[in-house]
């Protein structure tokens, strides 16, 4: 008799957490990353997902569905429960002194640059919205994943995660507007900046024709002036 994933991962078969984890840790990843805005952080769920379903391995219902909602769930809840302690140990860092200067490290940041705008870019939009319209967004829009199943793993009635999802694309496109908007503008201070300092310092043909003009004209009243003295 064949046991299904849910029976084998329940009695602890390390084979079927393997393939549990070869199945699902890649949205489990990308999940934790569009949460937290931290690569290095959402590795840490990873692992610490895996960890803990295995400690929850009995509590898995019996039947053939897929394991999914119930893996993203307990990131979901991993994911919260690693900010709330990154907020609180950052707050204690801000009650020390300052660490000591670290060296520059040039290199790895350049070939990190990308990814650090992109990162940093989604961290602002998605810091603004509440934790449920984030959860909800990364889940249904990013994953890709129905309400119903976004319900299961967030422990929210359907309706909710409706309403939250309806919110949180308002609010993005409130932000994408702003933020396009900001952009047009800067673009176009730095082209008049750009016109007054050429304008300022650097003159065009006529003007360079017209300085020279004056200079060869001031010359010749003070040669005449000469020859009259003569």
């Amino acid at each position: 008799m064949n046991l299904s994933l849910r029976s084998r991962v329940r009695a602890g078969d390390p084979d079927a957490f393997a393939q549990l984890f070869d199945d699902h840790a890649s949205m489990v990843y990308r999940h934790a990353v569009r949460l937290t805005g931290s690569r290095g952080m959402a590795d840490d769920i990873v692992s610490l997902t895996y960890l803990e379903a295995w400690r929850l391995r009995e509590r898995v219902l019996p039947g053939d569905d897929s394991l999914l909602p119930w893996i993203l769930a307990i990131a979901t809840n991993v994911t919260r429960n690693t900010t709330r302690a990154a907020r609180r140990h950052r707050a204690a860092l801000h009650r020390i002194p300052p660490p000591a200067p670290i060296p520059d490290f040039a290199d790895e940041v350049t070939r990190r640059l990308a990814d650090a705008e992109e990162l940093a870019a989604a961290r602002r939009v998605l810091s603004t919205l509440r934790r449920g319209e984030r959860e909800v967004l990364t889940l249904c829009v990013w994953e890709g994943l129905n309400a119903a199943t976004a319900a299961e793993i967030l422990g929210v009635a359907v309706s909710t995660v409706r309403a939250r999802l309806s919110r949180a694309r308002k609010r993005l496109r409130e932000l994408t507007d702003a933020e396009l908007a900001r952009g047009r503008g800067g673009k176009g201070e730095a082209c008049a900046s750009r016109a007054d300092r050429d304008s300022g310092s650097a003159p065009d043909g006529r003007q360079r024709a017209a300085a020279a003009g004056q200079i060869r004209n001031s010359r010749q009243p003070a040669a005449r002036s000469t020859q009259e003295q003569k």
